[in-house]
């Protein structure tokens, strides 16, 4: 009887195992068979995971569920109105929620929600149309706790046919394609499904996950959890490994901007490779180029002083990828003093701000808050433009802030 309960129970564990273990194989993913799925890194990466999982890296796509779509559709001003008989209403309708055009008070026509765009400053929505995305006219803005224009959108009228094309999709998700890749064949041309008018949904890798930035990761879970006692990372990409240019270029694929000459699809970029393979730099980060605060961080810091003097400087040198930025300013201020201590501000600084206080908080000064030229937006009922504010990563000393 004992020996039955035995062999019983590791005919159970045995199950148990099994099952853990092959949790990456039962995941196909629409990039290809060498990927694994972002939750297969939980098993052993969980603090990691958990902490991206909060991050506007993740989230920077997302379905339109109610709990991904910002503002508030039970009370609250949900209305944008465009003239005296024209209004954009956000409704909740059963489980979806929607922006309900109404004429004189007759419903026109309704957009669901289907997919998010951002969480963490704004965020905007699509809808689905003929196997692509069309971009919902009202916004939610989180510095005015309410709806406005999309950006570019006019306040004066409603307007539906802005199509959302994949290459927006390739820095607000981690896939995006007109057909899946063929799951038996090594060959996939990301540029041909790129390129292609449609859409397939199921080829959608929401948010910015875990192998977008760290490579296909299926060898790699096959790997640690046959050999969960090697502690050196196997078949992935680590970016601690990475040379300087490298991690620069992992970053630059989504934060220099996008104006430069496509020559592969960004979907096809894996950390290691070289950027311009991929893009062709059309106005060059060395010259007086005025870039927009939005979407440039990378040229905008290769054009500060710190950067272009320093051996090692990169975005990981202030940023934890797998987490958002800090509000602490002082956390910052202690990576300025790295490089700059001892250094002393001139007396009509100190009337402005204690030198306590001007230690603690070099970024409010060197990297000060801008506005975007990219993106505006109205406010219902109003013709004045808001400005969309963010905080420049060309490190200098500001006119309105100089020492």
């Amino acid at each position: 009887m004992k020996k039955i309960g035995i062999l019983f129970t590791l005919v159970v564990l045995s199950v148990f195992f099994t099952n853990c273990s092959n949790k990456s194989d039962e995941y196909i993913d629409p990039r290809g068979t060498d990927y694994a799925g972002s939750e297969s890194c939980i098993q052993c990466h969980q603090v990691q995971y958990n902490m991206a999982l909060q991050s506007s890296h993740f989230k920077a796509t997302a379905p339109a569920i109610s709990e991904n779509v910002l503002g508030d559709f039970d009370k609250g001003d949900h209305t944008f109105i465009y003239d005296k008989n024209t209004k954009l209403v956000m409704e909740k309708r059963n489980d979806s929620l929607y922006q309900v055009l109404y004429k004189n008070g007759k419903e026109v026509e309704a957009h669901r929600f289907e997919i998010v765009f951002g969480a963490k400053h704004a965020q905007t929505s699509v809808y689905w149309r003929n196997n692509n995305t069309y971009e919902l006219p009202v916004s939610y803005y989180n510095s005015i706790h309410n709806w406005a224009t999309s950006p570019g959108f006019p306040a004066d009228k409603p307007y539906f046919d802005r199509m959302v094309v994949k290459d927006c999709y390739a820095c607000h998700a981690s896939n995006a394609s007109s057909r899946s890749v063929n799951q038996n064949s090594e060959e996939r041309n990301f540029m041909s499904m790129d390129v292609e008018d449609i859409i397939d949904k199921k080829t959608i890798v929401y948010g910015i996950d875990c192998e977008r930035c760290h490579g296909p990761a299926k060898k790699h879970v096959e790997f640690h959890l046959k050999n969960p006692n090697v502690k050196v990372a196997n078949s992935i990409t680590s970016i601690k490994n990475l040379n300087r240019q490298q991690k620069l270029d992992a970053c630059a694929l989504c934060h220099a901007g996008n104006d430069g000459m496509k020559l592969k699809s960004r979907f096809e970029f894996k950390p290691g490779d070289n950027l311009s393979e991929f893009y062709r730099e059309t106005r060059s980060i060395n010259d007086t180029t005025n870039f927009d605060v939005h979407g440039n961080q990378f040229r905008l810091m290769a054009q500060s002083k710190c950067f272009i003097n320093s051996e090692k400087m990169d975005c990981i040198t202030c940023h934890n990828p797998h987490e958002n930025a800090s509000k602490n300013m002082a956390s910052y201020s202690k990576i300025c003093m790295t490089c700059h201590k001892g250094l002393k501000h001139n007396q009509q600084t100190l009337k402005i701000m204690p030198e306590k206080l001007l230690a603690d908080n070099c970024v409010e000064c060197h990297m000060p808050k801008k506005a975007s030229g990219a993106i505006k937006f109205q406010l219902s009922n109003s013709k004045q433009l808001s400005e969309y504010i963010l905080r420049t990563h060309k490190i200098g000393i500001y006119p309105a802030n100089k020492k």
